[in-house]
């Protein structure tokens, strides 16, 4: 016999358990099973469902004047041949082979539908995974293409023929901060910062470009990372015009103006 896969054993199980398969395919799938944990399991399972239904016929006892009744009607019978059985015997005779036919029926249907059951349910869980697996794909995909939009915009800002350097100094509400913008009118401007100290529940920075003689405009909320560090990406439309570039400790979600402490602040 050819060598066969795994799926192709599998379906052999359920002739293993009623005792039907070839000699060559009882032998393939025996060596298998000495492998496969989950086709030895299904078979104990198949198993367990055979010797079950093998007594799920009751046992029916006659009627006790049939006996009297098919004894009289032997003796009213004529002779018969040797070789044709009397219409008792065949009843006797085919009892058996319709019961056990009906038993292997029983069984044969078990079986497939549990087959059945099990390769649905398999279906089902391989849907499930290929879901979580596209979901997965999909994040990583946006966070990518967010990456390299993000990298784009600032390789585009730093290579502009306009782009200035700011430079931010830590304010007295943190000292040891310190930022940095590359600033083009035409393309946008790229704000950075290091050292900032981590904030109270409910607080978080806020970034502003402040247009010369002209209120602050906000600029986007700053998201700190673990070490302090920060990078915020701004669209020329809000950085045409800067005067200066500020950073201030605000409720978390912004607000329209500053109202908190400054901490980082520089001019061109």
């Amino acid at each position: 016999m050819t060598s066969m896969t795994h799926d192709e054993l599998r379906e052999l199980t359920g002739g293993y358990a009623l005792g039907v398969l070839s000699d060559e395919e009882r032998r393939a799938l025996e060596a298998h099973l000495s492998t496969c944990r989950e086709c030895t399991l299904e078979v104990r399972e198949l198993a367990r469902v055979a010797a079950g239904l093998a007594h799920a016929v009751p046992q029916v006892d006659p009627p006790a004047a049939l006996r009297g009744r098919v004894l009289n009607a032997v003796r009213d019978e004529p002779a018969r041949p040797a070789h044709s059985p009397k219409p008792a015997q065949a009843v006797r005779a085919a009892a058996p082979i319709a019961t056990w036919l009906a038993v292997a029926a029983s069984i044969a249907a078990l079986a497939l539908g549990l087959y059945t059951l099990t390769l649905r349910q398999r279906i089902e869980t391989l849907q499930a995974q290929l879901r979580d697996v596209n979901a997965r794909f999909e994040r990583e995909l946006q966070i990518a293409r967010a990456s390299a939009d993000r990298a784009n915009h600032v390789s585009v800002i730093l290579a502009a023929a306009d782009v200035r350097r700011i430079d931010l100094a830590g304010q007295a509400a943190a000292p040891q901060a310190a930022g940095r913008a590359y600033w083009s009118p035409s393309r946008g401007l790229i704000f950075t910062a290091t050292n900032l100290p981590a904030l109270a529940p409910g607080k978080q920075y806020q970034l502003w470009v402040i247009p010369p003689g002209k209120n602050p405009v906000s600029a986007g909320m700053i998201d700190l990372e673990t070490d302090g560090r920060a990078i915020v990406l701004v669209d020329p439309s809000t950085a045409a015009q800067v005067g200066t570039v500020a950073v201030s400790v605000e409720p978390a979600g912004g607000v329209q103006q500053p109202t908190g402490d400054i901490v980082l602040a520089g001019t061109p």
